[in-house]
């Protein structure tokens, strides 16, 4: 059961947590409605920022607001001091912060807030909490889907927030950087860790990242990797399953969150075994004492 508590993050929790059905698996706020609550607590800051900028206090926007979005498991969360038997039970928590607001005005634009501890967890707003595996597709998919609805919703309107007395109008960008290669991997349908595709970034198999420990570039994005679940889904070309999986590179499940490509473990360990090998070759195989070795005395 994938029910979900609505919370009203303005008004309140319209029930006590007791009230809700036993079978609730996951509480969350309406994105839009945390958002206007964080964008309040912060209404000093945003008309300090106006000042120290020597803006109208009154400007009435745009404000445009990078959000950094968050998903990542809490592991075992289960009850381990009850009467009754320890049952296992995991959670995965999906958070925002809010990074930085800038104002348009007629010399250009103005950074009036930014974030000092953006990784800090007090800036760190819980979005939704569910009690589930980080690895069960169908269930992030069923209580994350209609969050997501509300963000694609949000990129392309903007929102008229009443600050000192004044509506100011407010557009947000959405940066989904805060994922740990599990979770990019669940929520861009890629195969799990121990897949050949090793990379989450390209289309890299593990033989060929083993030979080419420099040359790598980002080259998947989540419109592809839907693309190719369509292809894997529908299998169009009638293709042996290996064939398919080689054709679509590792995408294995609908991709429903899409995440901001950024340097991930596996290409900081290709960088940092090129530069050792350097190292190697250079120190153990005394390679500076000779400036223009050959291709064998290389090899050797």
């Amino acid at each position: 059961n994938t029910d979900v508590g609505i919370i009203d993050g303005l008004s309140g929790i319209q029930q006590s947590v007791d009230d809700y059905p036993v079978d609730t698996i996951s509480k969350r706020f309406r994105y839009d409605v945390a958002l206007v609550a964080t964008l309040m607590d912060l209404e000093e800051e945003i008309l300090e920022g106006l000042k120290t900028h020597d803006l109208d206090d009154y400007l009435k926007g745009p404000f445009t607001v990078v959000i950094k979005e968050s998903c990542d498991g809490m592991g075992d969360v289960s009850e381990k001091h009850g009467s009754g038997p320890a049952v296992p039970e995991k959670a995965v928590r999906f958070s925002f912060t809010l990074m930085s607001i800038t104002v348009a005005h007629e010399r250009g634009s103005a950074r009036i807030f930014e974030e000092s501890k953006p990784n800090s967890e007090l800036c760190c707003k819980p979005l939704c909490l569910m009690l589930a595996d980080e690895s069960d597709h169908e269930t992030l998919t069923a209580i994350l889907s209609p969050l997501i609805a509300e963000r694609e919703a949000m990129k392309n309107s903007a929102l008229i927030l009443y600050m000192a007395g004044i509506p100011r109008i407010f557009k947000f960008i959405f940066r989904g950087t805060g994922y740990d290669e599990k979770l990019v991997r669940e929520v861009e349908g890629l195969e799990a860790s121990g897949s050949t595709y090793i990379c989450t970034l390209c289309d890299a198999t593990r033989l060929e990242a083993s030979q080419n420990l420099i040359l790598h570039s980002v080259t998947r994005n989540h419109a592809e990797n839907l693309e190719r679940y369509e292809v894997w889904r529908s299998n169009p070309y009638h293709e042996a399953v290996d064939e398919l999986r080689h054709r679509v590179k590792g995408v294995s499940a609908k991709p429903f969150i899409e995440t901001v490509p950024s340097i991930d473990a596996l290409h900081c360990d290709i960088g940092n075994a090129a530069e050792f090998y350097k190292i190697f070759q250079f120190e153990i195989g005394e390679v500076y004492k000779n400036p223009s070795p050959t291709k064998e005395e290389r090899k050797r």
